[in-house]
């Protein structure tokens, strides 16, 4: 398998941390997301979304966007949760990142870190829906060590990716103990 990706991505990482984790066998192929690599022609051939993540499976098929690769990859394994509940709350939260999270947090991320902007001229709504998914994020882990159920899973890895970077796009986490005792356990599990 190969896995089409920028280890600057937290969705590609997303991808990485769980290969590394299930001890699934692959070979990553650097595209610069930065240098717009992943729109060339042979790029959108293989993945019409001119996106990373994605993966090419032995048999040629290929799969997209981060949280449905993460799910195809981790099925039948710990990281979904066997209860019906609990994996419905663990897609709870991989929705909720790609909406209410990752579209706050990466993108403060990438203007700051990537693109050259100030922080002082983020847009005040991504600021404020960054502070307030980071608040939710706090807020559930002030009464629970993991995001859902008692040990680490997809909820946990999606949220990590980008989170681990929040103060790259100036979301400061020295008020949340929560959050960044969560992030030293997520860390000492898949790095």
């Amino acid at each position: 398998m190969k896995i089409y990706g920028d280890k600057i991505s937290g969705n590609c990482l997303k991808v990485k941390y769980v290969c590394d984790l299930l001890n699934i066998s692959y070979n990553w192929i650097d595209v610069d997301v930065v240098a717009g690599e992943a729109k060339r022609p042979e790029m959108v051939a293989k993945n019409a979304v001119g996106q990373v993540p994605f993966i090419e499976l032995d048999d040629g098929r290929t799969l997209s966007q981060s949280n449905a690769i993460m799910r195809f990859l981790s099925e039948g394994s710990h990281l979904i949760p066997n209860d019906g509940y609990q994996r419905a709350l663990m897609d709870q939260w991989l929705f909720w990142e790609q909406y209410s999270h990752e579209t706050a947090i990466a993108v403060a991320r990438f203007q700051v870190r990537f693109a050259g902007k100030a922080v002082t001229e983020l847009n005040e709504a991504l600021v404020e829906k960054g502070n307030s998914a980071l608040a939710v994020m706090e807020m559930h882990l002030s009464e629970a060590d993991w995001f859902v159920g008692d040990r680490l899973s997809l909820a946990d890895i999606a949220l990590f990716a980008y989170t681990q970077y929040a103060e790259e796009g100036g979301f400061s986490l020295s008020s949340k103990p929560f959050i960044t005792a969560w992030l030293k356990r997520v860390r000492e599990v898949v790095q």
